[in-house]
């Protein structure tokens, strides 16, 4: 049995308990929902460092009182020493390695999105000091924090390249090994370059002392990126992608972000016209969409600087139609595509004024590329690995440009007055899971039911190349015999709650300003508020 919280005026969601109460006490403090999340943003890279970091990347949904949505894109770029040359002529000449230092090839976007995000709180009346947002990550990484369930029962994929790495053994092993469930880790390096961002500013991660000494240890290793690079990092606000469905419209991040997918998974299966909750229609027409959506993607979500043509055309309601219309009702379309994996922290925060803040972190895998700086203690991603090394393709390796990115940050208004951010870690799995989620809710579920319900995930998992159709099996077996029947290859995983199938969350305010939360009970975290 589930039961949904309900906050009278404020609330926060995370994976990890500690990020979740930051915010809660943020927000007690008179902060707002911006100020609550980049308090949760610094807390959840310290305590759940398998997931995400401040050596990674973010993407932020901002919805203002009066309804106004912006996107914010905190994601690093390639620096100016990853040429194709260059990998080519290291023996790399189809993939980029996923761990060690050359997987250390963007530069880090988080901390300047906590930036700017900072400069809109600030606009909106938020006047809480940094050195009090980033309190308790500088507490936890200096008294150490314990490991958590989630990071204990994850096999990091390529595990020998990744221990290996430099810097990752010091870091995050004991004695060479992967630590146990509540063993306390301290940072302490990363607790010094937090508490020195609280009194330099945040900027100073890139064009101060911390990005100095970063590029020193990237450089020490012969990772691509440098100094100038660093100090030409900045996050840019974009106009975030929507989607008009029957009764709500739907927002959510634009290229380099797979968001698009995310909307066209909606758009469509609004066309698809299914009336009940759990029957086929409703898990076959999502796993259908997210066939065609996942097509449209790999054409389509490439860096904002290179765009190929407007991407909003696809979510124009007769692209939408016609994208359904290819949708057969009672068979599996086949499924070719490459997924490509990821972990990821979603967050979710609103206050009493109105603001609502869907936010979404990662060091792409877990781990990222492994290589830890011991000057300052931060875990470098390896989100360059969405890159080719095939010159002539879509994403083909260039310095300066952006990779592609799973990470995308959705919030959506109803028509009666209810606010909803979402959202889901889980690589490729994201799209679907928000889809999921967001159906149930519409369909009348309540917010932890619909985080609770069992889930699919269509495509490719850690180490595995199988395209199939992955379950928990809490799903009626009517449902997965038919599904079967209508030729979708059905992977009954045993389990009735698993990572592989994402770390979800949603807040919903009601109109009468009250917020229901809930997040994953497949992660460690949940729902907080005042």
């Amino acid at each position: 049995m589930t039961s949904t919280p309900e906050f009278a005026a404020a609330a926060v969601a995370a994976p990890h308990m500690l990020a979740a109460q930051t915010g809660q006490t943020i927000l007690a403090q008179g902060g707002d929902a911006i100020e609550a999340m980049v308090a949760m943003a610094a807390t959840i890279a310290v305590v759940y460092p398998h997931m995400n970091g401040i050596g990674g990347d973010g993407f932020w949904l901002i919805r203002e009182p009066g309804g106004k949505v912006r996107c914010l894109e905190a994601c690093g770029f390639a620096g100016e020493a990853a040429t194709l040359r260059r990998y080519w002529d290291q023996g790399h000449e189809k993939t980029i390695p996923a761990r060690g230092p050359l997987a250390a090839l963007t530069t880090p976007g988080a901390v300047s999105g906590w930036a700017q995000a900072l400069e809109l709180s600030r606009a909106l009346g938020g006047r809480l000091p940094v050195a009090d947002l980033l309190a308790d990550a500088i507490r936890l990484a200096r008294g150490g924090a314990p490991v958590s369930a989630c990071e204990a029962r994850t096999s990091p994929f390529l595990f020998d390249d990744l221990k290996v790495a430099p810097g990752f053994a010091d870091a995050f092993l004991v004695d060479g090994a992967r630590p146990e469930a509540g063993h306390v880790r301290a940072q302490a390096r990363l607790a010094d370059t937090l508490d020195h961002l609280a009194h330099a500013g945040l900027m100073d991660f890139y064009r101060g002392d911390v990005g100095r000494e970063l590029a020193v240890d990237l450089a020490r290793i012969g990772a691509p990126v440098s100094r100038a690079d660093l100090k030409r990092q900045t996050a840019r606000w974009s106009a975030p992608l929507s989607v008009r469905l029957r009764d709500a419209t739907v927002w959510n991040a634009p290229p380099p972000t797979q968001g698009l997918a995310s909307l066209m998974i909606l758009g469509m299966f609004e066309h698809l016209a299914v009336e009940r909750a759990e029957s086929f229609e409703h898990i076959h027409g999502l796993i259908e969409a997210t066939k065609r959506a996942f097509a449209v993607r790999e054409r389509e979500c490439a860096d904002f600087a290179w765009p190929a043509a407007d991407p909003a055309r696809w979510l124009a309601p007769d692209a939408l139609e016609r994208e359904a219309a290819q949708i057969a009702l009672s068979r599996a379309a086949p499924y070719p595509a490459p997924p490509s994996n990821g972990d990821t922290v979603w967050m979710g925060a609103m206050d009493p004024s109105g603001l609502a803040v869907s936010y979404i972190q990662s060091i792409y895998w877990e781990w990222g590329s492994g290589c830890v700086s011991p000057a300052t203690g931060v875990l470098m991603n390896n989100r360059g690995v969405a890159f080719s090394l095939e010159d002539s393709a879509t994403q083909a390796l260039r310095p300066g440009r952006r990779p592609f990115h799973t990470l995308n940050p959705p919030l959506a208004a109803f028509d009666d007055g209810r606010v909803v951010a979402y959202g889901a870690m889980g690589g490729d799995g994201q799209p679907q899971f928000q889809a999921q989620v967001l159906s149930r809710l519409r369909f009348g579920a309540a917010p932890d039911a619909a985080v609770d319900a069992p889930r699919f995930l269509l495509g490719r998992t850690w180490g595995s190349q199988s395209t199939t159709l992955k379950v928990e099996d809490r799903f009626d077996p009517s449902l997965l015999r038919a599904l079967a029947r209508a030729g979708h290859e059905v992977e009954e995983t045993g389990l009735a709650y698993a990572d592989l199938f994402g770390h979800a969350g949603v807040l919903v305010r009601a109109p009468n300003g009250r917020i229901q939360g809930a997040h994953d009970p497949r992660s460690d975290g949940g729902a907080l508020g005042l």
